[in-house]
């Protein structure tokens, strides 16, 4: 029998930022060695007065990284999220020991471009592509002809989190562009960038930058409308199911 301790270690959040009022990331130190893929997500739990509450966040960090980073947004009425909207630097969480998920970057089809598709905290395992990749390249350990294309929607531009992180890698490679996407700019006014929900600019971008479906794996990853609509357009342009992933951050009510 597997006891709760084999199952779990006890985190410890070392650093968190606030880009929003219900926007934040965390570094956790995870108590343990904790082994993942790019793309795969950790499963954390805070202890309320009741029992345990447990949710998988996706892991921005590389798995090059000890500390784990996790971009959250907090749903007001949410079990998880108001519990570790409350937690600062020192205090413990629960580590599930063991990572899952299967929305790991496709290396395997032979398709070289990756067209990457995500609102706000939908863009955490795009980062940990983008990490892993970028430490690769500089030891020239990068996997053969492989290019990277963000497309990451926001409300407002301070939402993105990790757009200057994006933004000087996709300068100093030639595997990585990005372009964020702001859908409220009259509420952004210093706001310069492209404007739009990431559906209405996907046609834009794979034009300008020459993806087909015969060479382009796409993935979906965030808002459920997002991805809905974004799928749609994908399967109408000629790709097939098969090369198109998603993660569905949470599920609408019918």
């Amino acid at each position: 029998m597997v006891s709760t301790a084999d199952k779990f270690y006890r985190g410890r959040i070392t650093q968190r930022e606030n880009f929003a009022p219900d926007l934040w990331k965390v570094k956790i130190d995870p108590g343990g060695e904790f082994n993942f893929v790019a793309g795969q997500y950790a499963t954390l739990g805070v202890d309320s007065t009741l029992k345990r509450v447990e949710r998988a966040y996706s892991i921005v960090s590389s798995p090059y990284e000890r500390e784990l980073e996790i971009f959250i947004e907090l749903v007001e009425q949410g079990e998880l999220t108001p519990l570790l909207h409350n937690l600062q630097v020192g205090d413990e969480l629960s580590v599930r020991r063991i990572a899952k998920g299967r929305f790991t970057l496709d290396v395997r089809s032979g398709r070289h471009n990756h067209l990457l598709l995500a609102t706000v905290t939908g863009v955490a395992p795009y980062v940990s592509y983008v990490r892993t990749l970028h430490a690769d390249w500089k030891e020239n350990k990068f996997p053969g002809d492989l290019r990277l294309y963000i497309i990451q929607g926001a409300s407002r531009s301070w939402e993105f989190g990790y757009r200057e992180e994006l933004e000087r890698i996709a300068s100093e490679v030639p595997w990585l562009k990005y372009v964020p996407t702001v859908s409220r700019p009259w509420e952004d006014k210093a706001w310069r960038g492209e404007t739009g929900r990431v559906e209405d600019v996907i046609r834009k971008y794979t034009d300008e930058w020459k993806l087909g479906p015969a060479d382009t794996s796409g993935y979906l990853c965030g808002h459920p409308q997002m991805i809905e609509l974004g799928r749609g357009i994908l399967l109408r342009g000629g790709y097939a199911k098969e090369s198109v992933r998603e993660e569905v951050y949470w599920v609408p009510p019918k």
